[in-house]
């Protein structure tokens, strides 16, 4: 990407969105970007965890499902409105300050790949109050820390309940940090609330 893509993304105001989940997350992440419109004026990122040594067509999955384009995360590039990008399998996804994508190797040891927690956090730091986390169905607890962290700096934490979760020990694992959760919601509610989030003045 050019400079001036991230002049633009570096003074840009807007917030960004990230769906994580693991299994059970890709139904999940296809029913709240399926209730999405095309002009939302956010930048939504997904993160589901991924084998590391697979090719993944996730992104085109999730396509078939969303009115938004939908595309790989790449290294360097700005977070837009309106855009949906995908991390990688084998990369953890990171937010720069300048709202730009970096992406490093996730190696062949856990944290969870990618890492929700990592994407989460530097989200955090970001871009505080405009950072909005949203936690789906998955084993395990990735992603409790990070939200935190986006609490912490300001940001909104969205959870998915146990009725309409696959696997609820993920959401669950956030929902049990109670300084770090603002709603927890059926999945069918998730878009709605998204979208009047976004339409609330941020700091």
């Amino acid at each position: 990407m050019g400079s001036e893509t991230h002049d633009v993304s570096s003074t840009a105001n807007f917030p960004v969105i990230a769906l994580v989940g693991s299994a059970g997350g890709l139904e999940a992440v296809s029913q709240v970007l399926s209730a999405l419109a095309d002009d939302l004026e956010a930048a939504v990122i997904v993160l589901i965890h991924q084998p590391p040594d697979r090719p993944s067509s996730l992104f085109e999955l999730l396509a078939t499902h969303s009115a938004l384009p939908v595309a790989v995360a790449e290294h360097d590039a700005a977070l837009q409105p309106a855009r949906v990008i995908v991390a990688p399998p084998g990369r953890h996804l990171l937010v720069t300050p300048r709202r730009t994508t970096a992406l490093i190797e996730s190696g062949a040891a856990p944290p969870s790949r990618p890492s929700a927690d990592l994407l989460l956090t530097t989200l955090a730091t970001a871009v505080g109050p405009q950072a909005i986390a949203v936690v789906l169905s998955g084993g395990g607890h990735d992603g409790a820390t990070g939200a935190t962290a986006v609490h912490l700096f300001g940001g909104t934490v969205l959870a998915s309940d146990e009725a309409s979760s696959t696997s609820y020990a993920m959401p669950l694992a956030t929902i049990q940090r109670d300084s770090a959760i603002n709603q927890v919601a059926p999945l069918s509610e998730i878009a709605d609330l998204l979208v009047a989030l976004i339409r609330t003045p941020r700091l």
